[in-house]
């Protein structure tokens, strides 16, 4: 058993190789960095979610494909990885927050859903007869009034960030953003930022079709006054402004 090359053990989820490492957590940052990109950005005002949304074929409809989806009324996800990995954790996000609502009365912080989808995630990596989720989310909401914006990869890993990036580019999107970034950035500006880093790595044209833009701020509530944090998908027309707005 010690003198099995590292192959022998690239099937086995649960045990680690002779050098440290799980290799089917490693197999899934693989399906990963195959994805479509995205990014988040953490603003002074909010925090922005975009991403590229290639169809495999025109015949698709479009609107039946979404990669930015909420978790509650105030917390907002974007994935790069396997599709349906992803609407799983969605659905447990979902529940996650429906049942802090029931026993709080409140919307549930982004730390602490964040927490929880790591927490599934991490246990797919030490169970049998279950593989990891092929995908890294990144999440975007408020804690105590303040936007956050978190990773988290298969292994159940995260992190918070001020802006980041997952999918095939993932690494010259980052760079491109350590560029462009600044601690002042608003949700205007933000936006900005993020289609250009998109346009900087996309294949082709970014039209208001491929690509999903969504911001979470804290609004004032209109019928109680109350400040409240909301998640909105952005209209494929206010995409299509800003797109030319970058030209």
């Amino acid at each position: 058993m010690a003198g099995m090359p590292d192959s022998e053990y690239s099937f086995s989820l649960t045990t680690f190789a002779p050098n440290g490492k799980l290799a089917q957590i490693e197999a899934a940052l693989a399906a990963v960095e195959k994805g479509n990109d995205s990014l988040g950005i953490k603003c002074t005002d909010g925090v922005i979610l975009a991403t590229e949304k290639r169809l495999h074929t025109s015949l698709m409809d479009e609107e039946c494909y979404r990669k930015i989806e909420n978790l509650g009324s105030g917390v907002g996800c974007v994935f790069a990885g396997i599709s349906p990995d992803y609407r799983v954790l969605v659905r447990q996000g979902r529940k996650r927050a429906q049942a802090y609502k029931g026993m709080y009365g409140d919307e549930i912080p982004c730390s602490q859903i964040t927490k929880g989808l790591a927490d599934v995630m991490q246990e797919y990596t030490q169970s049998g007869g279950v593989r990891p989720f092929g995908v890294s989310l990144l999440v975007a909401g408020y804690d105590q009034d303040q936007p956050q914006l978190f990773q988290v990869d298969p292994s159940g890993t995260y992190f918070g960030w001020k802006a980041t990036a997952i999918g095939k580019n993932y690494k010259s999107m980052k760079a491109f953003l350590e560029r462009r970034y600044s601690e002042d950035l608003n949700i205007e500006s933000g936006i900005g930022v993020a289609l250009l880093t998109l346009r900087d790595c996309a294949e082709g044209k970014l039209t208001e079709e491929n690509v999903e833009i969504s911001i979470v701020q804290n609004k004032v509530d209109e019928k109680t006054g109350e400040m409240k944090t909301e998640f909105r998908l952005l209209t494929p027309q206010e995409v299509k402004d800003y797109l030319e707005d970058t030209e």
